[in-house]
């Protein structure tokens, strides 16, 4: 008895200390969440740091998420071009603990366009072993001019953040959170690449899903809130004809909304999740076009879960094809 009960003390005590080897993992937005959740898979739950209906422009850590970031092994997060808030609680941490995804060597970039519009091009075939392969995989800071991370919303020049909408990008990053979660977890590198490797499948039937929704009308333009759909509209062919706001933190003026009522002629015009529909209602009455289902580019609205990436790319494209079929 006394040997049937050891042997089972031991057991729990090697099954416990294998999950205690599963790193914490902390991400900043619902997609990279979703991704990590479908690489860790049963071997354990990444944490969250926006919370539902929160913008990830100007969102407030709490004193909880400061002390969870502190004891985590891994912080997977977009880059200080989106989150610029939460450079500043990272740079206090010891340790290479960080992961910037748009940093990553692979990661296909662009830039956001000078008025908002983006053309039909499809981008879907774009080589992620050529793309802005000088980036170093830790080397994420940006900074103003006076050396000091920006804490007051995403700039809108230069390189567009919002890469995780080009599927492509978001399969590039499931290998590369593989590889990073096997680097602290040696003994399940095995099974976080096999979860990625079903999340890539998974994300390839999103993508099958998405084009052949949007295919009908990807040639009929449109006008969004604000600039974040450069990624998705590239790599689907989708017209857009521009946006109200150049940036989240930033409204729009009086000489942008006349330039777009008197240059588009969109089919219809998207509001966005946590934002006032008000100046989409009044430049679809001056144009003439329809009002759309409000957009969620960062899954805001979205249950968080493995499931919130295929969920946020196929609502982006049923709220489009609607519209724009109608």
């Amino acid at each position: 008895m006394r040997y049937i009960i050891s042997s089972a003390l031991a057991s729990l005590a090697l099954s416990t200390a294998a999950l205690a080897e599963v790193p914490r993992v902390m991400t900043d937005i619902p997609p990279v969440h979703s991704l990590v959740a479908q690489v860790m898979g049963d071997l354990g739950t990444p944490e969250l740091l926006l919370e539902q209906g929160a913008s990830e422009h100007d969102f407030q850590l709490r004193p909880s998420q400061a002390a969870s970031l502190a004891d985590a092994d891994l912080i997977v997060w977009i880059g200080p071009e989106l989150t610029p808030w939460l450079t500043r609680a990272l740079d206090g941490l010891e340790g290479d603990v960080r992961l910037g995804l748009l940093a990553t060597e692979g990661t296909y970039l662009q830039d956001f366009a000078e008025d908002g519009a983006h053309g039909g091009h499809d981008h879907a075939g774009h080589d992620h072993d050529k793309a802005e392969a000088g980036h170093d995989d830790h080397a994420e800071d940006t900074h103003s001019e006076d050396g000091h991370a920006e804490d007051h919303g995403h700039s809108h020049e230069g390189t567009d953040p919002h890469a995780w909408l080009d599927p492509a990008n978001a399969k590039h990053w499931a290998g590369v959170i593989a590889a990073r979660l096997s680097e602290l977890d040696p003994a399940n590198a095995a099974t976080y690449a096999a979860n990625a490797k079903a999340a890539a499948a998974a994300i390839d039937a999103t993508d099958g899903q998405v084009a052949a929704l949007l295919a009908p009308v990807k040639d009929r333009p449109a006008v969004v809130f604000h600039d974040a759909y450069g990624y998705f509209a590239g790599h689907y062919g989708v017209t857009l004809a521009g946006s109200i706001a150049a940036g989240d933190a930033t409204a729009p003026g009086a000489a942008r909304l006349a330039a777009l009522q008197d240059g588009a002629k969109p089919v219809c015009v998207f509001p966005e999740a946590q934002h006032d529909a008000g100046l989409a209602e009044q430049l679809a009455e001056a144009t003439g076009a329809k009002i759309g289902a409000a957009l969620d580019p960062v899954g805001s609205t979205l249950p968080a879960g493995p499931d919130l990436y295929g969920a946020l790319m196929l609502s982006l494209a049923t709220a489009l094809a609607d519209c724009l079929a109608g």
